[in-house]
């Protein structure tokens, strides 16, 4: 019988890294590597409306709901078949995003954000939360260097929130939660990352 699955997930702010940690993360487990949003044909073009910078006119409420949507898919189609087979799941982002983009950032009321995505994820919440936290100086030097999406282009203030909302969520579950310091160089990161899988979940990482 396949030992159980676990789903891990990285979080943070835009440019913190997580994306090369979650890559990491997934080869050292020999896990299934995903994302939100996109993680499915459905979900990538999902994905498209949301990250375009030409969308201007997208409401708060339309885009929790399309995020949501992306997630269900998501679920159902990634997730719960690998986790189910015994596979491990390493997810770039997850339900906790969109309580802090859509929740702390938007300023949706977060307790409707949480009642919608525990409809779209029923059972299936990430067992690990990795935040990479990095200071939003460094963030910005980060995002100077590229072309930003609609949400990279967000005001300081938004993702201000947005960090604030993930550092409660992080303080309000040390159980589930740890935050690693994403301004570190990348070895030093994925370092502490393997220590936090292998401390919550007894799995080797390194």
């Amino acid at each position: 019988m396949s030992s159980p699955g676990r789903y891990i997930a990285l979080e943070g702010a835009e440019g913190c890294g997580k994306s090369t940690q979650a890559a990491r993360l997934a080869t050292a487990l020999g896990a299934v590597l995903t994302r939100e949003t996109g993680g499915t044909d459905i979900g990538r073009r999902i994905r498209e409306i949301l990250h375009d910078t030409s969308v201007t006119d997208l409401t708060s409420r339309a885009e929790a709901l399309l995020i949501a949507a992306d997630r269900a898919q998501h679920i159902e189609q990634v997730v719960r078949p690998a986790l189910t087979a015994g596979r491990h799941v390493v997810s770039d982002r997850s339900v906790y995003s969109t309580l802090a983009y859509q929740g702390y950032g938007r300023m949706l009321p977060i307790h409707e954000v949480r009642e919608i995505n525990q409809w779209a994820v029923h059972t299936w919440w990430p067992e690990l939360v990795i935040l990479i936290d990095v200071d939003p100086m460094v963030l910005a030097a980060r995002l100077a260097e590229r072309t930003l999406d609609r949400f990279e282009q967000e005001s300081a203030e938004f993702h201000a929130r947005v960090r604030a909302g993930f550092h409660a969520m992080a303080a309000a579950d040390p159980q589930h939660w740890v935050v690693v310091d994403g301004a570190n160089d990348p070895d030093t990161v994925a370092a502490d990352i393997a220590a936090a899988v292998a401390a919550h979940l007894g799995l080797d990482a390194r």
